[in-house]
């Protein structure tokens, strides 16, 4: 299923280029190729300034790309629910952020609903585009295409369609399936860990990392996943977390899993010091995540007003084993081909420090849902 969305990339580019000859200039002054994007400047400009200014590829942006797989995956091809990639999550959030798996996303609605409320476009589409936006915040990205012209849900999402980090390999891919991702696409997908903290799965803690690089969209993570876990970034016991290999690094037990399972091991290693395959897989996977139950013959090619993302040098995006760790660490699960060989990080082992919580994530929704306004999309 990933060949369909690397067609449509094809597509994009295509496209892309030809709108260099054929450009539309907009009321406000900026030039596209196609008069519909002229929609998305003022929200571009206004989330850049005032959504994630002096975030590099932090917690606002880490927050605006969760949310947009959380609303994405509530769509079945085979039950017949949802509407996938449709704004479901915020729209209705009295129902769907009561759902366990959706702990935490409290802080996009506080992040995002005052931003939705001054722009007239689709709440499908904001959730989509300030991911989409949030993502050129990160170096180690590829351009990311976008796609415009989502409807907006009439319904929510059931529970139980967002994955959750202590099921089993089996039940986890069997959900991405029903909502259209294969394996490679999951796996693909969870690139998105090199630039994400987790908030909620300890309750004492929050601004965990899930690698070592957590600003820089880079292989670390699936470095760091295949090493033998030895410690926990606080007390422990949590369901969905395991052991993990640095200070203040967490692990989810869907990560380690899914690194060692024979269904995706190999998926999971081609990743490791190979920037370009997952840079490349990502992009596909992620355009493909935000069309999910949207029909695309009837959207607009918007890719010409995404930012470029800042580039990383080839010295930073080569991996490496923490300091104090080596080869000998690692818990090698591909049949196929060995671990790659990566020299160690000079100096002594040291904790990772937490992320910085973004003040825009704070407001008055709790993760319980109160004090959220849902009146707001009355």
């Amino acid at each position: 299923m990933l060949s369909t969305t690397f067609v449509l990339l094809a597509g994009l580019a295509s496209a892309y280029g030809a709108a260099l000859q054929r450009r539309v200039t907009c009321p406000t002054g900026e030039q596209t190729a196609n008069a519909a994007c002229c929609a998305l400047f003022p929200v571009l400009d206004d989330i850049q300034t005032n959504m994630f200014a002096g975030d590099t590829c932090s917690d606002a942006a880490h927050t605006a790309l969760r949310v947009a797989f959380h609303d994405a995956i509530g769509f079945s091809n085979t039950q017949n629910f949802g509407t996938g990639a449709d704004g479901s999550i915020l729209l209705f959030g009295e129902t769907e952020l009561a759902f366990d798996a959706n702990l935490g996303i409290a802080d996009a609605f506080n992040l995002e609903v005052p931003f939705i409320k001054k722009h007239n476009i689709s709440v499908a589409d904001f959730i989509q585009f300030a991911a989409t936006v949030s993502l050129t915040r990160c170096p180690g990205i590829l351009q990311p295409p976008f796609m415009f012209g989502r409807v907006d849900a009439t319904a929510a999402a059931p529970d139980n369609t967002v994955p959750e980090p202590f099921q089993t390999v089996d039940q986890i891919l069997a959900r991405m399936a029903d909502a259209g991702l294969s394996a490679s696409d999951t796996v693909a997908l969870l690139a998105s860990h090199s630039i994400a903290g987790a908030d909620d799965v300890d309750p004492t803690l929050s601004g965990l990392p899930f690698d070592s690089t957590p600003s820089i969209f880079d292989t670390q993570f699936f470095v760091e996943t295949q090493l033998r876990g030895t410690l926990f970034p606080g007390s422990g016991g949590n369901q969905g977390e395991v052991e993990s290999p640095i200070g203040g690094e967490i692990r989810l037990q869907s990560d380690s899993e899914l690194a060692r399972d024979p269904q995706t091991a190999c998926l999971w290693q081609a990743n490791v010091n190979n920037q370009a395959h997952m840079a490349s897989t990502f992009q596909a996977a992620f355009l493909k995540m935000g069309l999910l139950g949207q029909d695309v013959s009837k959207m607009v090619d918007c890719s010409d007003v995404i930012p470029t993302p800042p580039p990383l040098a080839a010295a930073a995006a080569a991996a490496f084993f923490p300091p104090g760790l080596t080869q000998n660490d690692v818990e090698s699960a591909c049949a196929d081909t060995p671990f790659p060989n990566l020299p160690t990080a000079p100096g002594a082992a040291a904790t990772i420090p937490q992320i910085v919580q973004s003040p825009l994530t704070a407001g008055d929704c709790d993760d319980d849902g109160e004090g959220c306004n849902f009146a707001t999309f009355a």
